[in-house]
């Protein structure tokens, strides 16, 4: 590969590092939202008996939001929930080996939710369902969550591809399989 390559693969993965990680902020400031929706609500209600209505509904819909925000972002870092006692001992290469199958895996899962998510959106809009008090549709939460899901499988294609770079150092290097 050429330094020309190199440089614009690296601009790549800092350029999707960074956004996957703008992202899960975005998330972060939509999380502390709801608390502070949540407090002010159950704080009218305790002093003035006025609880803002549909607390719950945004409640649902912003934790839901949330939560996906940070599936890139745990993706990328390596964060997500994984058994280090059983690799506790493994060496570099069977460390990125399993990363690469780890990174498989979620894009699989981020390609399966994101089509499945996109026809469950398509629904929503079809027969209008919106929430019960606000009447917010429903679908409209699909959209930053359908993001989440692209953003996941880049994530994905991120650790891969830097999971595969490992491993053929550790291949070019002659270092003995762990």
């Amino acid at each position: 590969m050429s330094a020309a390559e190199t440089t614009m693969r690296a601009k790549s993965i800092g350029f999707a590092r960074k956004l996957v990680e703008w992202w899960a902020l975005a998330g972060g400031v939509l999380l502390i939202a709801v608390v502070l929706m949540t407090t002010w609500s159950v704080f009218s209600g305790a002093v003035f008996g006025t609880p803002f209505p549909g607390d719950f509904e945004l409640t649902e819909i912003g934790v839901a939001v949330a939560a996906f925000a940070f599936l890139p972002y745990c993706q990328i870092t390596g964060s997500n929930v994984s058994a280090d006692i059983f690799t506790s001992r493994a060496g570099p290469r069977v460390i990125a080996a399993l990363t690469l199958l780890a990174a498989l895996i979620a894009m699989a899962f981020s390609l399966l939710l994101l089509w499945r998510m996109w026809a469950g959106m398509i629904d929503y809009q079809k027969y209008l369902e919106t929430t019960a008090i606000l009447q917010i549709p429903l679908w409209t939460a699909f959209v930053p969550i359908l993001c989440s899901l692209a953003l996941l499988c880049l994530a994905s294609v991120v650790t891969l591809v830097e999971a595969t770079e490992k491993l053929a150092q550790g291949a070019a290097t002659g270092s003995k399989p762990s």
